[in-house]
């Protein structure tokens, strides 16, 4: 069985636009149903006489069928928001969408009091560069309201053809109207791990999406960026902002990746013969050295999985703000129609036992995103200093080093911007730093 994280039906349908629904938090499985009470005939029978009533008295004649699998997504959706019944379509759709390849717009979305919500967009997507946010509400889809959509009925009128235009309403927390967003569709491909340096002896790594390649391209970035830096990585910033989950095994391994032993994540469903646990192998790609690990709202599932396994092994600082809080798993059931079911079937823990499951991940360091605007005040006023007063004593050593000099000069223009353009990362990178000063990591 391959497990999958995302976030929900809603979530777990996991649904990025232009995928379908997605195998967010699954386990394939085939198994047979377990023994329980026996069925109450009552209510049966009060089922087969509403059946026949709105057969016979709907305003418009329905089919068996079309009752039957509305009975079956009722039934699903009302156990919790992420169980769900998946169509011979949906199914065949959550399956494609695993390539990672697809059409749409890039974002990941649930049901919310009958509207759309966004969980996050996908980064270098149609979504994310149009500005639409975590927490957004979806209210109309071109002319269409989504009140009163099915999900996947409205998954299905965002996704189009690569270059088709379309039009989204939303409804965003701390504005007093909604806001019409205008986007052209496109093929999305994911590229969950990107990396860079920061400044020197400064990595930088982002997950967007747990893959069954994440682990690897994890593994393969971290060695470029270490040739590029000459072997000399002082530290990292994991950044898991906006990442609504993936592949379970995904997340072990980039947990893995940075720590020698211990436990990642376990599982428990009803029967406690279920459990599952999953530990780390030695090796540590950071051989020790500080991490500081980045979340928001938008982190679900397999990055809540990261976010906590590092933090209560006290291997990264978190920062950032509260993660989601998705902390259940859902099995992928196919049926005999070529249909399937998605049910919740276990909850997973931390390696210290705990349950993030609607309480998030709780940042070590809380930092709420800000804009930081650039100072538009003419010439800079550079302050006198005490070489420049008149009979100073001379440095003994000699003159101030002028490339050095214009090296921190350019490092701190280079900072200013990044406090411009990403004031969360700017901050997670003085962390660093200063994690980095005082630690002592093996091989210096």
């Amino acid at each position: 069985m391959s497990h999958r994280f995302g976030t929900s039906l809603a979530l777990a349908a996991g649904i990025l636009i232009g995928v379908g629904i997605t195998l967010a938090d699954g386990v394939f499985a085939n198994k047979d149903a377990t023994e329980g009470e026996a069925l109450p005939l009552k209510d049966l029978q009060v089922f087969v006489e509403i059946l026949n009533r709105i057969k016979s008295d709907y305003v418009e004649p329905i089919n068996d069928k079309d009752l039957l699998e509305h009975a079956v997504r009722g039934m699903l959706t009302g156990l919790d928001p992420h169980s769900a019944y998946l169509n011979a379509d949906e199914f065949k759709e959550m399956n494609i969408s695993t390539s990672g390849k697809f059409g749409g717009l890039g974002i990941e979305v649930q049901m919310q009091n009958g509207f759309v919500r966004v969980v996050s967009p996908i980064d270098d997507t149609p979504a994310a560069r149009a500005g639409i946010q975590p927490g957004d509400l979806i209210i109309r889809i071109d002319d269409t309201p989504t009140k009163g959509l099915s999900l996947g009925e409205a998954v299905k009128k965002m996704r189009g053809e690569a270059g088709s235009k379309i039009e989204l309403t939303v409804v965003r927390e701390g504005q007093n109207a909604p806001l019409t967003v205008s986007m052209e569709r496109a093929i999305i491909n994911v590229a969950s791990v990107r990396a860079r340096m920061l400044e020197p002896g400064m990595a930088y790594v982002r997950i967007s999406s747990f893959t069954t390649e994440t682990g690897a391209t994890l593994e393969k970035e971290i060695k470029k960026l270490r040739k590029e830096s000459d072997g000399k990585i002082k530290g990292l910033v994991l950044d898991l902002r906006n990442n609504p989950g993936g592949v379970l095994d995904a997340a072990v391994k980039v947990s893995d990746a940075f720590m020698d032993a211990g436990a990642i994540v376990s599982i428990k469903g009803r029967d406690e013969n279920s459990r599952r646990e999953f530990s780390a192998t030695p090796g540590d790609e950071m051989a020790g050295r500080p991490i500081v690990v980045m979340i928001n709202a938008g982190s679900a599932s397999a990055s809540e999985i990261v976010a906590g396994a590092l933090q209560d092994h006290k291997r990264a600082v978190v920062l950032g703000e509260k993660s989601f809080g998705k902390g259940s798993v859902q099995t992928i059931m196919p049926l005999q129609t070529e249909s399937a079911i998605k049910l919740t079937t276990a909850r997973y823990y931390t390696p210290l036992g705990r349950s993030i499951q609607g309480a998030g991940i709780v940042p070590d360091i809380a930092v709420r995103p800000l804009k930081v605007s650039k100072e538009d005040n003419g010439d800079v006023f550079e302050p006198i200093s005490e070489s420049a007063l008149s009979g100073s004593l001379v440095n003994e050593n000699g003159p101030a080093d002028k490339d050095a000099e214009a090296a921190r000069k350019k490092l701190l223009e280079e900072e200013t911007k990044l406090a411009e353009s990403d004031y969360t990362l700017y901050q997670a990178l003085n962390l660093l730093k200063g994690l980095s000063i005082v630690s002592v990591a093996p091989g210096g």
